[in-house]
């Protein structure tokens, strides 16, 4: 290992890294940094500790810092933005009176908010039901169910559920190890302040970083009281327009083909940098190929954003083996199209369980590998950024390789 410093001394190393900028990465790289095995990517990154920081594109904010803050709350995305994220993330769905607001998905109120334990909750798709017997405890909360206003009462919260609950607070309860976690990473916060896609618009212009709306796939049939999929998409945009944020700055996103086509087709300034969040992968029938790859490309599609396990295949001909491009990689690069990932930080990384690093089982020893795998994600995929619930790490990989 590396020679171990003092937290006092991490936390100085880092803060060090402020001096040119806003920038803070926190004390979690230097933490990671400390727990490599002294290989050459340690060294370099070593050498990196104190700094300067600044914003970078490369670094995505996955939902804002929800590692240590509220998914797509106010305070998550400040955290994100002084993280050095250039690009935030706001998913984009609706609400019961066709407003547009900021959640990962469409009915995760019931364990992102606070909804369960307010009069709200007895306006969600399916109430709470109690664990009994092998039956997990059940709630689905959307914000389709409820209004604007309702909405903006509500208390963003950790998505954290108990699955074994008998009750709505034992549902909503936070284990200790997680309590602490947060408590390490951030300031704890008890409501976080929730967002409309128009307001998160606002911020993360004042905090002065770039934009990518995801728009999230309904969990209502469309139309839904009149609003088509088409129209949902043009609302995105629209209120973009209405900000006076110009497209170069906007990278929409959508998992369906068809969004993405549309904004391409309707609304080509926006469409140049749509993003085809491409989890094909995840059915084992899937095949690349380089003719599939072309024909997204003659079709105006510019970026991939397929996840982490898509892109990497642990090469066992060496020893020890090393993580390597995939042939989805080799082949989307071939094709002419830019990649970026998802997600870093996301889940521990020595999970056994955490599907994001499937094809690297065995290999994932500790969690300071998640940089072995950034470092492959960069010089074998070539990928133009990355998302993660904690920017601060990839920032500060993105500030050492001098990534814009």
């Amino acid at each position: 290992m590396l020679n171990q410093l003092p937290c006092s001394v991490l936390l100085f190393l880092m803060l060090l890294s402020s001096g040119c900028s806003n920038t803070q990465v926190g004390q979690r790289p230097a933490q990671l940094v400390q727990a490599m095995p002294n290989t050459i990517l340690a060294q370099q990154l070593h050498t990196c500790l104190s700094g300067p920081a600044r914003a970078s594109k490369f670094s995505i904010s996955h939902r804002g810092a929800p590692l240590g803050y509220p998914e797509h709350t106010r305070q998550g995305y400040i955290a994100a933005a002084e993280m050095g994220a250039g690009i935030i993330e706001c998913d984009v769905t609706f609400t019961a009176d066709l407003q547009l607001v900021c959640r990962h998905a469409q009915c995760d109120l019931h364990s992102t908010t606070n909804i369960l334990q307010t009069p709200l909750a007895q306006k969600c798709t399916q109430p709470f039901t109690p664990a009994t017997g092998d039956q997990a405890a059940t709630a689905q909360c959307c914000t389709s169910d409820i209004s604007l206003a309702e909405f903006k009462t509500l208390c963003g919260r950790h998505d954290v559920i108990n699955p074994r609950a008998t009750s709505v607070d034992q549902y909503l309860s936070i284990s200790a190890a997680r309590a602490e976690q947060i408590k390490t990473l951030g300031q704890p916060v008890q409501c976080g302040t929730l967002m409309t896609h128009a307001e998160s618009i606002s911020l993360i212009d004042e905090l002065g970083a770039d934009f990518t709306p995801e728009l999230k796939t309904p969990a209502v049939t469309m139309p839904f009281k009149g609003l088509s999929q088409t129209d949902f998409a043009d609302a995105m945009v629209r209120e973009y327009e209405a900000a006076g944020i110009t497209p170069d700055r906007v990278y929409p996103q959508s998992f369906l083909l068809s969004d993405v086509q549309h904004w391409i087709t309707q609304h080509p300034a926006f469409g140049e940098r749509a993003i085809f969040l491409d989890a094909r992968g995840r059915n084992p029938a899937f095949q690349p190929s380089l003719e599939g790859m072309r024909a997204l490309k003659d079709a105006g599609v510019n970026i991939v954003a397929p996840p982490m396990p898509q892109l990497l295949a642990l090469d066992r001909s060496v020893d020890p083996p090393v993580p390597v491009a995939s042939a989805y990689a080799r082949l989307a690069r071939q094709a002419g199209l830019d990649i970026i990932t998802w997600t870093l930080e996301r889940g521990s990384a020595t999970d056994p369980g955490n599907w994001l690093y499937m094809n690297l089982r065995g290999y994932m020893t500790h969690e300071a590998k998640m940089f072995e795998v950034l470092h492959a994600l960069h010089t074998q995929v070539g990928i133009k950024g990355i998302f993660s619930d904690w920017p601060g790490t990839v920032t500060f990989y993105a500030n050492c390789f001098e990534l814009p």
